[in-house]
């Protein structure tokens, strides 16, 4: 229970982590990565949630990840429920963007190189470009 009080906001982004990966899931069948990324973002949401701190960086990337297969659906899909849903998924995917200088830190701390702010700032450049390039993909 320690572990709650430290770090607060980790309950949030693994809740966010498992409401997302579970509304991607119907969103899945035509996607082409969606439910392999969302079945590593619920097991990354468990295991921030039995206190492993490298899974805040693999949610992190799961969410963006998920980002080009639920986007498209958000704002150029047909209404109904499919775009409800990708709405609250993009709603869900949130504060995994707002942990992204967290997870710069668990990655460079799982690579094994020293935390320096050089090197998380480095990681957390790669991590908004791959997340600029998860919002482009669709429309390539």
């Amino acid at each position: 229970m320690r572990r709650q009080r430290e770090h607060p906001r980790e309950g949030w982004l693994a809740l966010s982590g498992l409401v997302s990966a579970g509304l991607a899931l119907p969103l899945a069948p035509s996607a082409w990565h969606g439910p392999e990324v969302a079945a590593i973002l619920a097991v990354a949401a468990i295991a921030l949630l039995a206190g492993q701190r490298w899974a805040v960086a693999v949610i992190v990337l799961a969410q963006l990840c998920l980002l080009p297969t639920v986007w498209p659906r958000a704002v150029l899909g047909a209404g109904g429920s499919p775009r409800l849903i990708a709405l609250v998924t993009l709603t869900a995917i949130i504060p995994g963007v707002l942990a992204m200088p967290r997870a710069a830190v668990a990655l460079a701390a799982m690579t094994g190189h020293d935390q320096t702010e050089r090197i998380c700032r480095y990681t957390h450049v790669c991590l908004l470009a791959i997340g600029v390039f998860a919002v482009l993909a669709p429309l390539l």
